[in-house]
């Protein structure tokens, strides 16, 4: 999906794939979609459309088209609610990397969005978390562009 246009059921419906692939959703992919669905402004029967589209094998796609600045602004509250638990797990690191891809998000804008989460965490969340949560951060950016790197080489 790289270099091209950017729609929000196909960013959903590639999310959802992988997060379907060891065939469980957990908890922590759950708070994910929701928010993702929420950020995209998905209709309320599209992320059902989109599941049951995926559990018969049929392909979706569509959706409306998303500016450069408002994949950067899901993609960065999306990556807040895997943070607010204080550790984010090898499934949502997995999940942000492939949201990453699906969003086109480049390493610069990367770096935006990581700039801009150590200043809602500084701001939004109570002085003794902030930095138990800048630690989380710290942590699976190194992780997450790593995984990002492996999606983009098989994606490429």
């Amino acid at each position: 999906m790289a270099d091209g246009e950017v729609l929000t059921l196909e960013v959903f419906k590639g999310t959802v794939e992988v997060m379907l692939s060891d065939d469980l959703l957990s908890l922590d992919e759950k708070r994910l979609i929701i928010k993702l669905a929420n950020q995209l402004g998905l209709e309320p029967d599209e992320p059902a459309k989109v599941y049951e589209a995926i559990r018969e094998g049929r392909e979706i796609s569509g959706g409306r088209e998303m500016s450069k600045g408002e994949c950067i602004r899901v993609f960065t509250r999306v990556y807040e609610v895997a943070l607010v638990n204080e550790s984010v797990s090898i499934d949502e690191e997995n999940v942000l990397a492939h949201l990453r891809h699906h969003l086109n998000i480049e390493d610069d804008d990367y770096e935006q969005v990581v700039d801009g989460l150590k200043k809602i965490i500084t701001e939004r969340y109570d002085d003794n978390v902030v930095g138990l949560m800048l630690n989380t951060l710290s942590d699976s950016v190194t992780l997450v562009g790593r995984l990002f790197d492996g999606v983009r080489t098989k994606n490429a």
